[in-house]
């Protein structure tokens, strides 16, 4: 071979080596790439220091107010109506209907007579799980509550300078705006001292609640052996009240013993490979936790999904028509409108119909509408609700909404996340690990249903 031969020769194999190489690394490159996607940068597992402490005397005196209906204007509801371990410590229905109504769950219907329900909850009744966290410290789906150190009582809240100031957490705060809703526990003004008070302030209809409370000789032993500093039974206040619901919620619904947290804390068994493969994709590609963030899946925030709007909504002072608008309400910041806060995935299974409304009744059609929000705003199917009907509540009435052409293009033109594309199969293994995520001991709760309440009023079972 001619040394000019041998010289062409070596200039190829030098090229077609060249050409090896890059193309090693670009696979090497491409490769490693996947597996940043891929692999989930996962939260810390949950442990003792992530929650607030409890006291069991609190805890237990907590369990039967949360299910006693002394604290309802016409005692005729209580905590437990909407909040039931039957349902998930929630109710089942896409909209609740408290104050008035019969039944649990989603055989409650509107009832009868002159106290019959006369509108729905404007909002989806959530679920109490993991409420103890240290990290809560805003509740409600609009953000109307949240832990402020520059308030005289520790929060930013409706009731602004009538709340009291002696409340143990933002749980116990949160627990006392239900009693005082008309739509919720209170009633009307017409129908009970308890709703006529908070025309004037919220202060006079917590104290004869909790003068109730006081008057009942089943109560006064379990308030001393809580609080031993008690002298008598007027010293009782609505603080005492909250504070012992408080402690039981935080008792009562902690949920950190799913397979995910047993993964977390070293149990590489304790997920199968669908579950995994979801994983990965909740804290990947599929971006699931830029809102749902953390161990509990949740960022606090607030977001704009499209969630197809229906129901009373919850509208501001003056408003005219039937709509809700979320975050705006408290915010007063334009950017805000149509946006709710994110939720806890802690038992998403069991906590349907989902989002801020229950516009869902499928985990699959939740992802779904993420995926594509606007075209899944469009194609809504409405038989997804579950919600009870009579002739007064109708399905127009829900929907009336639908039929203003400016406030749903005001609606759609808020939207905070952008349409993806996932596979039937990775759909799949989404809710797979969100049942991952299910602590089946936490759902029935720590101390269930009692047997009677000091009332001796029914209680919810």
């Amino acid at each position: 071979m001619s040394a000019r031969a041998v010289t062409a020769a070596s200039a190829v194999k030098t090229t077609t080596t060249r050409i090896f190489c890059q193309l090693c690394i670009a696979v090497f490159t491409l490769a490693c790439a996947v597996t940043v996607v891929t692999a989930a940068p996962l939260p810390q597992a949950l442990s003792d220091d992530d929650f607030r402490s409890w006291d069991a005397a609190k805890a237990q005196l907590g369990q039967l107010l949360f299910y006693d209906k002394i604290l309802s204007g016409n005692r005729n509801i209580a905590c437990s109506t909407c909040h039931h371990p039957k349902h998930a410590s929630s109710d089942g229905l896409s909209l609740g209907i408290g104050e008035g109504g019969t039944g649990l769950g989603p055989d409650r219907d509107f009832g009868t007579g002159p106290q019959a329900a006369n509108r729905r909850v404007p909002r989806n009744a959530l679920s109490l799980f993991n409420l103890g966290a240290k990290e809560f410290t805003v509740m409600f789906h609009d953000g109307r509550l949240v832990i402020d150190p520059d308030r005289p009582g520790g929060f930013n809240s409706p009731a602004d300078e009538y709340l009291p100031t002696d409340l143990n957490s933002i749980i116990a705060a949160q627990a006392l705006f239900p009693l005082i809703s008309t739509v919720e526990m209170a009633g009307d003004a017409s129908e009970n001292e308890v709703a006529g008070a908070s025309r004037r302030s919220p202060l006079y209809s917590w104290r004869i609640l909790a003068e109730r409370v006081a008057n009942l000789d089943g109560y006064w032993p379990l308030f001393q052996a809580a609080w031993p500093e008690l002298e008598r039974s007027s010293d009782i206040n609505i603080s005492h009240i909250a504070n012992a619901i408080d402690d039981f919620i935080n008792a009562e619904w902690r949920a950190d013993n799913s397979a995910f947290d047993r993964y977390l804390r070293g149990d590489r068994t304790a997920l199968d490979s669908q579950a995994i493969a979801g994983m990965q994709l909740f804290y990947g590609e599929a971006g699931c936790s830029g809102c749902h963030a953390g161990a509990l899946q949740t960022d606090h925030q607030f977001h704009a999904l499209g969630i197809p709007p229906f129901g009373p909504g919850r509208t501001r002072l003056f408003d005219p028509i039937a709509r809700d608008q979320g975050r705006i309400n408290e915010s007063d910041i334009a950017a805000d409108a149509y946006r709710f806060r994110t939720p806890s995935l802690r038992n998403v299974t069991d906590t349907g119909p989902w989002a801020h409304n229950g516009a869902y009744s499928t985990l699959e059609a939740v992802i779904k509408h993420h995926l594509q929000p606007k075209a899944s705003l469009q194609n809504y199917d409405r038989q997804q609700l579950q919600m009870r009907y009579n002739s007064t509540f109708t399905e127009a009435r829900d929907f009336v909404q639908w039929q203003d052409k400016r406030e749903m293009q005001r609606f759609s033109q808020h939207l905070d996340i952008k349409p993806q594309r996932l596979s039937k199969q990775q759909i799949s293994e989404l809710i797979a690990f969100l049942h991952a995520l299910r602590d089946a001991k936490s759902i029935k709760g720590t101390y269930g249903v009692p047997d009677s309440v000091p009332s001796h009023l029914s209680v919810d079972r």
